[in-house]
C-alpha cells in the first residue's frame, strides 16, 4: 500500500461545484485549452467587460464590433457605412450586428438637432447597459430652449348693463360671423366669450349689428397679418364705446279729459272740472284763469 504524495497538487474543482458566479469555461482534457501569456498593457488599451466578450445570447460577430466601437474614439464614425468600410463583412451583416447591440443595451441612437437646425443620428455606445442610466441627451451644440414666457391677458372690454342670455348671443353670433368678412378674424371660444361682453355694451347702446360689424370690427384693418385678431378687437370695443342713448321721461297716465259744460257768464261751452264754473275767457277777464290745460280744450262755443 503506497503512501499518499502530500506535494501532489489538489484536484481541480469540477464544473458543478464551480463558483456560480464566474463565467462558464469548457475545460479541453489533457491540457490542450487556452492557456494565457498574458503582459501587462500601459498604452493604447481598453478595458471590455466579460459581460460583452463572454454574452451568451450575441453572435460572434456582435461581441467583435462590439469591442470595436468601445476602443473607437469619441467623434469617430460608427455608422453601417464606415464600419463596411472598415471591415470585410457586408453591410447586411453589420446591420445585424448592430441591431443585436442596440437590443441588449450595448447602443443606443439618439437623434439630436445641430446649430444649424440639421437633425443627425448620434450613437451612444454603453460599456455597461445595466448601469447606464437613460437621460435626456445632452447636446454641447445645441443651446437650451428659452423658457416659455406665459400668455398674456386679453385688454378688459366694457360690461353691459343687461347679462340677459339673448342679448349675450347675438353678440356670440356676431363675433362668430367676422371671419365670412375677413378670414384673419377667426377666434377662438375662448377669445369670443371674452369679446362678447363688450360687443353686447354697443349693441345695449342701440348700436346695430351691421354697425359694429363695419364700423368697429372690420373698418379699417390693418394690412399687416394681424398676430392677435382678439387683442385689437378688445382694444377697439373698450376705446371706440359710443356715449348711452339720451335720458327718455318713461310715459305716465294720460291727462284727464273733463266733460263739456256751459260756461254761467257767456253760455260758451268749455271742458273744466265741475268746480269751475266759468270758461278761461270770462275767468281771464275777471284775472282768475291760468294757462288753459288741454284737458280744457274743447269746442269755441256750445249754446
Amino acid at each position: 500500500m503506497g503512501t499518499q504524495n502530500p506535494s501532489a497538487p489538489l484536484r481541480a474543482q469540477s464544473a458543478h461545484t464551480a463558483d456560480p458566479t464566474r463565467p462558464h469555461r469548457h475545460r479541453t482534457p489533457h491540457g490542450r485549452g487556452i492557456v494565457h501569456e498574458n503582459t501587462r498593457h500601459t498604452t493604447r488599451f481598453v478595458v471590455i467587460g466579460n459581460h460583452l466578450v463572454q454574452h451568451e445570447e450575441l453572435s460572434l460577430l456582435a461581441i467583435g464590433l462590439g469591442c470595436h466601437i468601445q476602443s473607437l474614439p469619441t467623434g469617430a464614425g460608427a455608422d453601417i457605412k464606415s464600419l463596411t468600410a472598415r471591415f470585410a463583412e457586408g453591410p447586411t451583416r453589420i446591420a445585424a450586428a448592430l441591431r443585436e447591440l442596440e437590443a441588449h443595451g450595448y447602443l443606443r441612437r439618439e437623434r439630436v438637432r445641430t446649430t444649424t437646425g440639421r437633425i443627425i443620428t448620434r450613437t451612444v455606445s454603453c460599456n455597461q447597459p445595466k448601469a447606464a442610466v437613460r437621460r435626456e441627451p445632452t447636446d454641447t451644440a445645441r443651446p437650451p430652449a428659452p423658457p416659455r414666457p406665459k400668455p398674456k391677458a386679453l385688454p378688459a372690454v366694457p360690461q353691459p348693463g343687461c347679462t340677459a342670455p339673448a342679448l349675450l348671443q347675438q353678440a356670440t353670433d356676431l363675433l362668430a360671423t367676422l371671419r365670412r368678412h375677413d378670414s384673419r378674424l377667426l377666434l377662438s371660444a375662448s377669445d369670443t366669450a371674452h369679446l362678447a361682453p363688450g360687443v353686447a355694451a354697443w349693441l345695449e347702446r342701440e348700436a346695430t349689428p351691421s354697425g359694429v360689424r363695419h364700423a368697429l370690427l372690420t373698418a379699417d384693418l390693418p394690412d399687416d397679418p394681424l398676430r392677435w385678431p382678439a387683442a385689437l378687437l378688445a382694444h377697439r370695443l373698450a376705446a371706440q364705446l359710443p356715449p348711452p342713448p339720451p335720458f327718455r321721461t318713461p310715459a305716465g297716465p294720460p291727462p284727464p279729459r273733463y266733460g263739456v259744460r256751459n260756461c254761467d257768464d257767456c253760455d260758451r261751452g268749455f271742458r273744466a272740472p265741475e268746480t269751475e264754473d266759468r270758461c278761461r275767457d270770462c275767468r281771464t277777464t275777471a284775472g282768475e284763469a291760468p294757462p288753459e290745460t288741454p284737458a280744457e280744450q274743447g269746442p269755441s262755443h256750445t249754446r
